[in-house]
């Protein structure tokens, strides 16, 4: 019965590596990496296949203590409002330009004009980008939240609506806004940041209170 049941866990490992190759953070590559060592690590008690289980086990040790690395680093954030024209903020919407249409379809660069605008670093990199219309009721009703490829792992949303939640208090902003949001991981972020539906204006919007 196991020997019949076996290939399934090796067509699993497999896999699991081979999403590990291509997500696009350490973090991801790590436990896609031990999913896949576990699963060939069945496979081997399976079949008594001791060169594939010894392997599996060095590499699974060698996973674990990256993810003990990982989660046990201490990063440095930090923010900085921008003008609209800087040549730096112009640079990074040009670059990631793509990749912030598929998030905001609707966003335009001459958009920051006028509105609240800061970028969010870790460890000195750009990790994020972020632009909202602030209203006299005190809704931040936000054109452009964009975080790379490399950073989402939803610790820039703690960031900057946990951590910074004073800053956004001091601008004014009782509650963060979002309309038409249609990417699935967008969604999901909103969701494990604790946004709820509501109805703004006959419009289904995304709401944080501070």
């Amino acid at each position: 019965m196991l020997v019949s049941i076996a290939p399934y866990f090796g067509y699993l490992a497999s896999l699991c590596l081979i999403i590990a190759l291509l997500v696009n953070s350490d973090l991801k590559f790590r436990w896609f990496n031990t999913l896949g060592n576990i699963s060939f690590i069945v496979y081997a008690l399976m079949l008594v296949a001791l060169p594939v289980l010894l392997t599996n086990v060095i590499l699974l040790c060698i996973n674990i203590y990256a993810l003990v690395k990982i989660y046990g680093k201490k990063e440095q954030f930090d923010m900085m409002e921008f003008e609209p024209h800087e040549k730096l903020a112009e640079k990074f919407i040009a670059f990631y330009q793509k990749d912030i249409a598929a998030y905001f379809p609707r966003f335009a660069t001459e958009q920051l004009q006028g509105h609240l605008n800061f970028i969010v670093t870790r460890d000195l990199v750009i990790a994020n980008m972020f632009s909202a219309e602030v209203l006299q009721n005190g809704d931040a009703l936000v054109q452009l939240n964009y975080t790379t490829p490399k950073f989402r792992d939803f610790k820039v949303g703690s960031y900057i609506f946990e951590k910074e939640r004073a800053y956004l208090l001091a601008k004014g902003i009782n509650r963060i806004v979002y309309t038409q949001v249609q990417h699935k991981g967008h969604l999901k972020f909103l969701e494990i940041s604790g946004f709820k539906k509501e109805m703004i204006g006959g419009e289904t919007s995304f709401v944080k209170y501070l």
